[in-house]
């Protein structure tokens, strides 16, 4: 499964967005490092079925066309300037990191927050200070888990058949990154790890946490947000949520009291009449809300991460290309996320590993053509693959 994490300054909204996006409970609280211990849940990806392009009706497996993929998020503590040297909770933020994907890094976009998660009076502070921190604090830590053994590395690496791209990675093995990233950050750079100083090496992790642990910048708390700061952020091309409002539909749409997707841009009250004139004052203000930001912004930060950094795509597996059901005739039971460039083989070893063994050929289900071991898989593809095993 995808993970993603949820980083970002203490106090501003990890852990809303993190209920908001999960449904899990989490410590909600105007204090500093209110999350100790990283919380973890399952949010989803939005995605339209492939039932709609087949022009199948009432698939079991989506909602009015809408399907929704699981992935792993993880609320993580608050992590401050200098928290690869301790400070705050320090190593234990960075360490809850490790099996991360792809981060969210959630800036306090109404400005109530200061540098180290204190509450101020709103717009005291601006969030544009606060971007690029984590990024820094992990270029850091990783130079800092390089560095304890970096003399050694680099006398091991005169001597032949050493691979200094494969020290680097195993160094790092822990944090889940790879020879390729790695020698990509080295492509990237046209650094000479076997000789390159300091700087060079510190700049060389900041690009392989780049490359690792891709991030996206959100503002929370949007809606609270002076004018001003929303166009500052919005020079930086920063993406604007209200974790709060997300929270607060999605807990109505439970209550039967609205029907509400998460990712629409708009919700339908179905008993005005049971709702108290607060209530109603309180859905209306979160309408505007999403009128002015397309919606509440939280669904969307969860597929740009997945679908933009990630570059990932939706494959639906089948065993049956003329019903688009398994072997259960249950229709479209499955949807996978895959990097993009997958092929049909790679797929087979998604669903099962002796699947992926016993691998013979695909067939397009929409085509009903067979396709090549190596064909490239498109977003949205039907595929029913055949192996010796089952």
């Amino acid at each position: 499964m995808i993970n993603l994490a949820i980083a970002g300054k203490p106090n501003c909204g990890k852990s809303t967005f993190f209920a908001a996006a999960t449904m899990a409970p989490a410590e909600i609280a105007n204090y500093p490092f209110t999350t100790i211990d990283a919380n973890n849940g399952v949010a989803y990806v939005r995605v339209e079925c492939a039932c709609k392009s087949l022009g199948i009706e009432n698939c079991p497996a989506c909602q009015n066309g809408v399907r929704f993929i699981p992935i792993g998020l993880i609320d993580v503590a608050g992590l401050v300037e200098g928290a690869h040297e301790g400070r705050g909770l320090g190593n234990k933020f960075l360490d809850n990191l490790r099996e991360a994907d792809a981060i969210i890094h959630i800036l306090d976009a109404s400005g109530s927050t200061d540098a180290e998660g204190n509450p101020v009076d709103r717009g005291s502070h601006n969030p544009k200070q606060d971007i690029g921190f984590i990024e820094s604090e992990m270029k850091m830590w990783v130079y800092g888990l390089i560095e304890k053994n970096w003399n050694k590395i680099q006398r091991s690496s005169q001597q032949k058949n050493y691979s200094i791209e494969d020290a680097v990675a195993d160094q790092l093995a822990g944090l889940q990154i790879t020879v390729n990233h790695v020698e990509e950050a080295v492509r990237i750079t046209g650094i000479n790890l076997k000789t390159c100083n300091e700087e060079e090496l510190i700049n060389f992790c900041g690009v392989l946490v780049q490359h690792a642990k891709p991030f996206i910048v959100i503002g929370n708390k949007a809606d609270f947000a002076p004018a001003e700061l929303l166009d500052e952020l919005k020079k930086e091309d920063i993406k604007f949520t209200c974790a709060a409002g997300e929270l607060a539909l999605k807990k109505a749409a439970e209550a039967g009291l609205i029907n509400y997707i998460a990712g629409d841009g708009d919700f339908t009250i179905n008993a005005p009449e049971k709702l108290t004139a607060p209530q109603k004052a309180g859905l209306e203000a979160i309408r505007a809300m999403m009128k002015q930001f397309g919606g509440t912004g939280v669904q969307q930060a969860i597929n740009s991460a997945v679908f933009d950094l990630l570059d990932m795509i939706v494959v639906y597996p089948v065993e049956d290309e003329n019903k688009y059901c398994d072997g259960k005739d249950r229709i479209l039971p499955d949807a996978y996320l895959m990097k993009r460039g997958s092929t049909p083989h790679d797929l087979a070893y998604q669903v099962h590993t002796d699947i992926g063994k016993g691998f013979l050929y695909a067939v397009d289900a929409k085509t009903k053509m067979r396709i090549k071991e190596s064909h490239e898989l498109k977003n949205g593809d039907v595929i029913k693959i055949v192996s010796t095993k089952k």
